[in-house]
């Protein structure tokens, strides 16, 4: 009667331990994560649009790339964008729209963005020489807040999207913090750029455990080396776009970063390369790498 009673309970407790390995192993599996849907910003084929805009789109879409990110029209209605976007089974999340069109220009801004069907209205930056006044960064926040109660009643989320400046001290604060701390959480998001945040040295996992949910868009994008930067510069960026590469190809680390995106409340994944020698293949080799990424 023992050696059966032995023999039941060495049967259920190989049950138990089977069934706990089976359940640990689908629960490691359903940890995984990969990105569904990798996104390109458009300004990486700039020259390439301005030539040929619809059969730019047409090679992105053919790449695989299932979203884009605007940073201009080159001529085109927004009847014309949502058009060739539909027609190649793609969706605009974004747009990138320049400080000097925040005012006066900014009720058509939003409506041609409602016609295309963006989420997400995007300042880029602040020019340098706007950069210059102490008072920038409190001025830009205000103008973020009431640009972001506009696209609040469109529909449309309002974001900034950083450079390494905004990293760098000014009279004893960062601008970013700035920003962050001035700017309604509800009104005005953060597109991170994950290179430039990055180069200037600070780490983006700091801003998404300490903000958490305040950063929907990122901008991915790799450096072979980190490059010296300062609180100047121009569109050109200086001397660091020879140190650019596609993403997967330099020395960030994407694992650690991604690992951390459900905290950080990023929804979309945006490749860019502000000066790529080959356009088409710099964003191919990026998209083979996103694509594949788990983390």
């Amino acid at each position: 009667m023992i050696r059966a009673m032995n023999r039941r309970t060495f049967l259920e407790t190989t049950t138990i331990s089977a069934a706990t390995l089976l359940t640990n192993k689908f629960s490691w599996a359903a940890a995984v994560h990969k990105i569904n849907k990798v996104g390109v910003q458009l300004y990486t084929v700039r020259d390439e649009m301005k030539a040929d805009f619809n059969g730019t789109i047409a090679k992105v879409a053919a790449i695989g790339y299932k979203e884009v990110e605007f940073a201009g029209y080159f001529g085109r209605t927004p009847q014309q964008v949502r058009a060739v976007i539909d027609e190649h089974g793609l969706t605009a999340p974004s747009t990138h729209v320049q400080y000097d069109e925040l005012d006066e220009k900014f009720p058509s801004v939003i409506e041609a963005s409602q016609t295309i069907g963006l989420k997400y209205i995007v300042c880029p930056w602040i020019p340098e020489d706007l950069r210059k006044s102490p008072d920038i960064w409190k001025q830009a926040s205000e103008k973020f807040n009431h640009c972001g109660e506009q696209t609040k009643k469109a529909g449309i989320q309002f974001a900034y999207h950083n450079h390494w400046f905004e990293f760098l001290p000014v009279e004893g604060k960062l601008p970013y913090d700035t920003l962050l701390a001035e700017c309604d959480p509800n009104l005005v998001k953060m597109e991170m750029d994950l290179c430039w945040i990055t180069v200037a040295g600070s780490d983006p996992i700091k801003y998404f455990n300490q903000y958490p949910g305040r950063f929907p868009l990122v901008h991915v994008k790799d450096m072979k080396r980190m490059p010296e930067v300062s609180a100047a510069g121009g569109q050109n960026f200086g001397d660091s776009l020879k140190d650019m590469t596609s993403v997967g190809d330099g020395i960030i680390d994407w694992k650690r970063i991604f690992t951390y995106s459900e905290k950080a409340g990023i929804k979309h994944y945006i490749v860019e390369h502000d000066k790529p020698a080959q356009p088409f293949e710099s964003i191919t080799a990026s998209y083979v790498y996103l694509s594949k990424l788990t983390w």
